[in-house]
């Protein structure tokens, strides 16, 4: 199944592909009876039809699954290496093709895009080496003639499902892990851009895995719900909206299952007067606008700490040089958000800024992009003035939006920060070494950056979002996703040698 990435909106008609289901190997039409386009969000073209999967397609993927699994579990773990190591070099050598796919039904710039796909090839990356992330731990005579140790073992089959915003970097947070580690996997894509997610499965499969360990359905609420409530399905993985997000969690563990949910946020990047100001405003310009402001840890709220509150007029004047196009264009800066709602949920929560007494900096609403007027852009928008109470600080904009709040001091723009309910990621500019190690301390965010906008950490750690961010214990990736999916068993033993071992009866709890 493959899709071509358009350049141009096109005047002749063309037939729209569908995009299949992959079920024990097979990429095989859905019998579906309700169907969504995928749009090309600069030009509103249609480049593909999604399914909604039916119950019994999903039956028949968790069974493929759960049969792969029985085999899979078992397959020595230097041949799941080598299927990951195979896969990030089939990654690499169609990036530009990944790219241009990604960029058609997300809207992403090229660069932006490529860089989506890369962090997810990091997790490829860190999956190829599971061979010393799935050991075990052995303590020698903890009694006489008698050993402990501990296997980290596979759950079974498990799901994740993915957002519309990384439709690369996601599910390869997700499936390399669980597969890697000896679990078969069910991913739901978003519905809205499936198609280079299609594409990274049938690379997959190319690596080498084989049939049933790696399945996709399609679809909306129902999918969601079905995969929650599945009897055969251990754990299920979700990075999405903080409603769907909690939805999914408290069915998914109710229903008995593992799950972990990265979820919505506002994060703040905070600038003390001391900080370095064009690699600040820098920083800012490009966490706040970039992807069109469609991360959940984007910079989208800015608190200048005394002095600083005088940069807000270079920060406007250097977001106006932004270049705002279609995202295949060359130089583009900003693309079109995902969907037409999404602009005019963007454009309904500005209006109401300027409605609380926000003070609008700089407007982006209804932009003329030419070539692409039927395009969803929104550009980069800037308010100041803006407190705790007002709907653009209080809810997550997901858009090019900037919200500024001002503090006398470092320890009141703490305290503000840890009265909102999210924990994603936050940000301190400074060059201060004492500041920057008492905000560390105080703040109580998961992921904290010092002097770095978006603190995504490299796989080699987790994924640390907190509070209302983030539910379940266990983040997506590093150390601790060999956790999640997978299961401590501990074994004690003792060998009896018959001429230097005599245990008599013990009636006790205890080892002798």
């Amino acid at each position: 199944m493959t899709v071509a990435a358009p350049s141009a909106p096109s005047a002749v008609s063309t037939p729209v592909a569908t995009v299949p289901l992959l079920i024990g190997g097979q990429f095989v039409e859905s019998r579906a009876t309700q169907w969504r386009d995928v749009i090309n969000p600069a030009t509103q073209q249609v480049l593909a039809r999604v399914p909604f999967a039916t119950p019994q397609e999903l039956d028949a993927a968790v069974e493929a699954a759960k049969q792969a699994f029985v085999t899979w579990r078992k397959t020595p773990i230097g041949v799941r290496a080598r299927i990951f190591l195979k896969y990030q070099q089939l990654i690499r050598e169609h990036m530009k093709e990944l790219a241009a796919l990604l960029t058609a039904e997300q809207g992403k710039t090229l660069p932006d895009a490529e860089g989506d796909i890369f962090r997810g090839l990091e997790v490829v990356e860190h999956a190829a080496n599971i061979g010393t992330l799935q050991m075990g731990e052995l303590a020698n005579n903890v009694a006489t003639g008698v050993d402990t140790y501990t296997l980290l073992q596979p759950l079974g089959v498990c799901a994740g499902i993915t957002p519309f915003n990384f439709p690369a970097m996601i599910p390869l947070w997700m499936f390399p892990m669980a597969i890697a580690t000896g679990n078969t996997f069910i991913l739901k894509p978003s519905e809205q851009d499936p198609l280079v997610t299609m594409r990274l499965v049938e690379l997959a499969l190319e690596a080498g895995i084989p049939k049933g360990v790696l399945n996709v359905v399609h679809g909306g609420e129902a999918v969601v719900n079905g995969l929650c409530d599945h009897p055969d399905i251990k754990a299920i993985s979700f990075v999405g909206s903080t409603r769907v997000g909690t939805h999914v969690y408290r069915r998914a563990t109710l229903a008995g299952k593992r799950a972990q949910c990265m979820m919505g946020a506002k994060n703040h990047a905070v600038v003390l007067p001391d900080a370095h100001k064009e690699q600040t405003l820098n920083n800012l310009v490009g966490a706040a606008f970039g992807a069109a402001g469609q991360r959940c840890m984007a910079a989208s709220t800015v608190v200048f700490v005394g002095e600083s509150k005088q940069w807000i007029g270079d920060l406007v004047e250097r977001a106006k040089t932004l270049k705002l196009n279609a995202g295949h264009e060359a130089g583009t800066d900003v693309g079109p958000v995902m969907s037409c709602a999404a602009a005019e949920r963007i454009h309904g929560l500005i209006e109401r800024g300027i409605a609380e007494g926000a003070v609008l900096e700089l407007d982006g609403r209804r932009p003329q992009v030419p070539g692409y007027e039927q395009g969803n852009f929104v550009g980069p928008t800037i308010f100041s003035g803006v407190k705790p109470g007002m709907a653009i600080y209080d809810e997550e904009i997901f858009g090019p939006v900037l919200v500024i709040l001002e503090a006398a001091s470092l320890d009141e723009a703490i305290e503000r920060i840890n009265r909102n309910p999210n924990g994603n990621g936050t940000a301190l500019f400074t060059q201060s070494g004492a500041a920057a190690r008492r905000f560390q301390e105080d703040i109580d965010i998961g992921q904290v950056g010092i002097n770095v906008p978006i603190p995504v950490p490299v796989p080699l750690f987790s994924f640390t979002g907190s509070r209302a961010s983030k539910l379940g214990d266990l983040g997506p990736y590093g150390k601790q996703v060999i956790l999640f999916y997978t299961q401590t068993k501990t074994v004690t033993q003792r060998w009896f040698d018959d001429e230097t071992l005599h245990v008599g009866v013990n009636t006790t709890i205890s080892l002798r």
